[in-house]
């Protein structure tokens, strides 16, 4: 293999896993004969950041010592730090046709080439373990352990890689710098001091304020360095960021800053994220890192406990400042002060009893989808902008009603109300997508299993969402009994627009007493298996925007209530 090692003035060590040319032909050749494993998102940013030397000094996937190290003690087995488990997570199914010394093919999902693996260890995780050491929580409402929980396979394979090309990008690729690209650039302008700003949100005059002044603190450059791989639920796009740090960058004084794509897939790990981080932009020839307010934190739970304390990840970073070889840049949340027209960190505009002004991140997004103005000290002309093109008011986008009930509850006949009433009201085009309809035409051959009906209900979530982007609306009504679906369809559906979420709520004997087609009967005999409600579970929504009692409502007053809370979010004018 052809491993390159880069040695920087105050870059360190950088593993570059790219095979050359000649390697890398007869790499593609033997890997005609090879098992293969196709890659997720995350997975393929894992790669590439490993690849092209991100995650130096990893040479590979985690084998099960260095991942053990890692999970207990935030380092690898020979004590280099190293704060976060990098693993390719795979099925039991495939680790079961796995074994140490063989050579596989990792692929994307169109099938092209992109590493081959010599696997090293195979093992089954302790999903419960990782959860709590790394995470300091098995609570699913934290992005990183819900993906942990219910979408990262059941096992573990490490082993060392050999990269043959990286994964493919045809957006922003003049802003798309490995750290070796980073490194021959902070060198030919010789920019000797420079500080890392990580974001995963679009940046406002707090941001400008905040990376001007840790830029002028350290002597030196800023490097925007956003991350536009996976990030939380919710966030905006990155496509829209980026354009937004463009229009921002015409902000700064000649030449004191420069933007760079960072494909890293979050984890919101707070504390050892905040490490992490450090580490990258030290392996992409960083000196200085910001870090400020909850950094990389997911916020707080539904009961509103914040997963990590406001400067956890600050503390940590610190304790191992000088062994990360790259320095801390602490800040304190920036608010605005209107008696100045500034803005100045909160602490200590409190101390001095000063009134102030900030707006979160949760409220930008309101403002955005009530079309309201957002206020001139926020953010510039050119950002705000870029946001409203992207992010058009409630009433403007495509939207989804999610139906959920026992088979009987009424689900469809309330669904087909609504439509008609929409159709009366919105002038918009409407598709309806029924349990039944669809399981005749999209969902055809699949059975009744747990995993069938879980697949069923996901194409649903993801048809839905591909009418919600264009600016339509959906209504899907089928069973949807897990949470992990709707949540999962919740996620994607929302990406794109709105969600409403529906739970058709009837009591079991309500539904039966309904049942023209005896499916409840069939499956009291025992002729039908895991029927929903008799010996599979119903897991009842727990955020439903609506929940129609149609045992004590009628059909019409169950589709106004409906319709009423669309006109309530926005939706409807």
């Amino acid at each position: 293999m052809n491993t390159t090692t880069l040695i920087e003035p105050h870059g360190g060590v950088l593993c570059d896993l790219m095979l050359n040319e000649a390697d890398a032909a007869a790499a593609k050749d033997e890997a005609r004969d090879l098992a293969s494993i196709t890659l997720s998102e995350r997975q393929l940013c894992d790669l590439e950041l490993l690849l092209t030397g991100g995650f130096s000094p990893l040479r590979g996937f985690q084998n099960k010592d260095d991942y053990d190290s890692v999970v207990d003690n935030l380092r690898l087995a020979d004590g280099t730090i190293w704060p976060m488990p990098i693993t390719l997570d795979v099925s039991e199914e495939t680790a079961g046709t796995l074994e140490a010394g063989q050579r596989v093919a990792l692929r994307e999902k169109t099938g092209l080439l992109l590493a081959i693996l010599t696997v090293g260890d195979v093992w089954k995780v302790d999903k419960d373990r990782e959860a709590e050491q790394v995470f300091g929580t098995t609570n699913t409402e934290h992005p990183a352990v819900n993906y942990l929980m219910n979408i990262a396979g059941d096992y573990y394979v490490g082993g060392t890689l050999e990269g043959l090309q990286l994964p493919p990008h045809y957006d922003f690729r003049d802003l798309r710098r490995t750290p070796s690209d980073l490194r021959e650039l902070f060198e030919a302008k010789t920019w000797n001091q420079v500080v890392a700003f990580q974001t995963r949100n679009p940046m406002h005059r707090a941001h400008k304020e905040l990376t001007d002044r840790a830029a002028e603190e350290v002597g030196g450059h800023l490097l925007i360095h956003p991350v536009v791989g996976m990030t939380k639920p919710g966030d905006i796009d990155y496509f829209t960021r980026v354009r937004c740090y463009q229009e921002l960058l015409d902000y700064y004084p000649e030449g004191r800053a420069t933007i760079s794509l960072l494909p890293l897939a979050m984890r919101m790990g707070g504390p050892r994220e905040a490490v992490w981080h450090a580490i990258i932009r030290k392996n992409h020839g960083c000196t200085h890192f910001v870090v400020g307010r909850d950094h990389a934190g997911p916020g707080k739970d539904s009961s509103g406990t914040p997963f990590y304390g406001p400067y956890d990840a600050q503390d940590l970073v610190l304790e191992h400042e000088e062994e990360l070889g790259i320095k801390l840049v602490p800040f304190k949340l920036m608010v605005y002060v209107p008696a100045k027209d500034a803005y100045e960190p909160i602490d200590e505009v409190q101390a001095r009893g000063e009134a102030f002004e900030m707006i979160s991140g949760t409220q930008l997004r309101a403002l955005l989808s009530e079309g309201k103005d957002i206020p001139a000290w926020f953010s510039y002309p050119d950002v705000v902008a870029e946001l409203r093109r992207s992010y058009p008011p409630r009433s403007k986008q495509g939207f989804t009603v999610f139906f959920t009930g026992l088979s009987g509850s009424g689900k469809s006949t309330v669904a087909n109300a609504v439509m008609i009433k929409l159709l009366e009201k919105a002038g918009r085009p409407v598709t309806i997508l029924d349990g039944d309809v669809v399981r005749t035409h999209l969902s055809k051959g699949l059975g009744f299993s747990r995993e069938d009906r879980s697949t069923n209900v996901r194409r649903i979530g993801y048809v839905a969402s591909e009418v919600t982007k264009h600016g339509g609306i959906a209504i899907c009504a089928p069973i949807a009994p897990y949470e992990a679906d709707r949540n999962a369809n919740r996620e994607i559906i929302g990406s794109n627009g709105g969600y409403v979420e529906v739970f058709v709520d009837a009591p079991l004997e309500v539904c039966e007493s309904r049942d023209v087609k005896g499916l409840y009967a069939k499956a009291r005999a025992g002729i039908i298996k895991e029927f929903t409600g008799i010996d599979d579970p119903y897991e009842a929504p727990v955020n439903a925007e609506v929940t129609c009692y149609t045992a004590e409502e009628t059909i019409d007053e169950s589709a106004e209530k409906v319709v009423a809370r669309l006109y309530e979010l926005g939706y409807l004018v």
